[in-house]
């Protein structure tokens, strides 16, 4: 059994390196996988021939959920994109605390946490925010070369920030823990994590003239205010918090709605006129590559788990030693997420949590200490999604490497978190607010 089922994760793995070999997308290379492997399983009748139509179709459906929460997100990021609010919010801010440049890089911090942590994809912050924070960063003196690096650092802890938190919301629906009780876990390392990246890669002081020069290249929409810009957020927020103060009288309506619900008070508040129907288009075409991952993801684990690819990583994990797997996890979980993207929370992280779960660590704060790790991920090869964009958003024309290899302080601090994080779950447990 076992060698059948080496078999077919070779078949598996063997598709995907010539899938990547011949330069198609990671989407496409997943999929390809995932038929490879279900055809192979099919040799062993594991699943059987007519059964793996059944199982492509159930896989698709398996992240359902996050795929709306995706879209309804991004849809309500981008209405506030297009009303305006952006542009208002970052030329407002540094020109407001431009005497207290600390103030003013945490704002621009802030501004460039929100998309992504209500969205879950650090892509669409730098999309939304990056091009005029970069603008803003340059005004305020920080080294060109350090802007791209700060923005990459920042979009992966954006996505790692609650109340979207795509890495989490996967290992959640493969292991059957709810997804609650996130918050503080995730928003406290993310802000402290956040502060010390601008302390480290911001220090360098700016002229004034130089950040009136800047902030004149951010425009604003006359008629945009705070009130039309923070109104929306409230609506989210308030719509969130309401049923847990009042649990027995307060629908649940779920995290789509809320966001589609805050979509329209945001369409309502604009200053101008806005195309829902055009944004929603662009909103999804934006938005179909990751998407695409959800559910290509999903195939993919529902297959691993009919061929027992699933079982036979599960028991790998379960026969490394402790000490050795926490030393291991700095490398092997970055490097899923470059090769894998979302996929390496389905394949290493439900197996993960299983084991660590058995041995008495908490498995919230194991999530939220995993959820640091990943977005690192996103600045290696092949994929590298989050860094050459953070590149592209800044205009930065020098190399790759010259600019992402300035993170690498805050990238070990990152590290050093999330796995004392997990090394000391259970002490941690009093973060957990359900």
């Amino acid at each position: 059994m076992i060698i059948q089922t080496l078999i077919i994760s070779a078949v598996i793995v063997s598709a995907y390196s010539v899938a990547k070999w011949q330069r198609l997308s990671v989407e496409l290379s997943l999929f390809i996988s995932a038929l490879a492997g279900a055809a192979a399983g099919a040799l062993f009748k594991t699943p059987a021939l007519a059964e793996i139509p059944r199982h492509l179709v159930e896989g698709s459906f398996t992240y359902l959920d996050v795929i709306l929460v995706f879209f309804s997100a991004t849809l309500f990021i981008t209405i506030i994109q297009e009303s305006g609010g952006i542009n208002y919010a970052v030329r407002k801010a540094v020109a407001s605390f431009a005497r207290f440049r600390f103030l003013a890089l945490f704002l621009l911090m802030i501004i460039v946490l929100v998309p992504g942590a209500l969205t879950g994809a650090g892509s669409v912050s730098l999309l939304v925010v990056g091009a005029p924070v970069a603008l803003a960063l340059k005004g305020l003196g920080v080294d060109e070369k350090k802007i791209p690096a700060i923005l990459f650092i920042l979009a992966g802890l954006a996505a790692a920030a609650p109340p979207v938190n795509i890495w989490a919301m996967i290992l959640c629906a493969g292991t059957a823990i709810p997804y609650v009780g996130f918050e503080l876990p995730l928003a406290i390392p993310v802000l402290i994590l956040g502060t010390i990246t601008i302390l480290i890669l911001g220090r360098r002081k700016g002229q004034s003239a130089e950040l009136n020069e800047f902030l004149e290249k951010i425009e604003i929409i006359p008629g945009m205010n705070w009130l039309r810009l923070l109104l929306p957020f409230a609506v989210f927020f308030g719509l969130v918090i309401a049923y847990r103060l009042w649990p027995f009288s307060f629908p649940i309506l779920g995290l789509p709605l809320e966001f589609i619900i805050a979509s329209l008070a945001a369409y309502l508040l604009s200053p101008v006129k806005i195309n829902l129907i055009k944004v929603a288009s662009s909103t999804v075409d934006k938005l179909l590559p990751l998407l695409s991952i959800m559910v290509i993801v999903g195939m993919l684990q529902q297959v691993m788990a009919a061929t027992g690819v699933k079982g036979l990583i599960s028991y790998s994990v379960l026969i490394i030693p402790l000490g050795l797997l926490f030393f291991l996890l700095t490398v092997i979980i970055p490097f899923s997420e470059g090769i894998l993207t979302y996929g390496g929370a389905a394949i290493i992280g439900i197996p993960l949590v299983w084991y660590l779960n058995s041995l008495g660590y908490h498995p919230t704060i194991v999530i939220a200490g995993l959820s640091l790790l990943w977005p690192l991920g996103d600045g290696l090869p092949p994929t590298a999604l989050i860094g050459r964009l953070s590149l592209m958003v800044s205009g930065y024309k020098g190399s790759y490497w010259s600019s992402i290899k300035k993170a690498w302080l805050p990238w070990l601090i990152i590290t050093a978190t999330g796995i004392l994080m997990i090394v000391f779950s259970s002490k941690l447990s009093f973060l957990v607010i359900s």
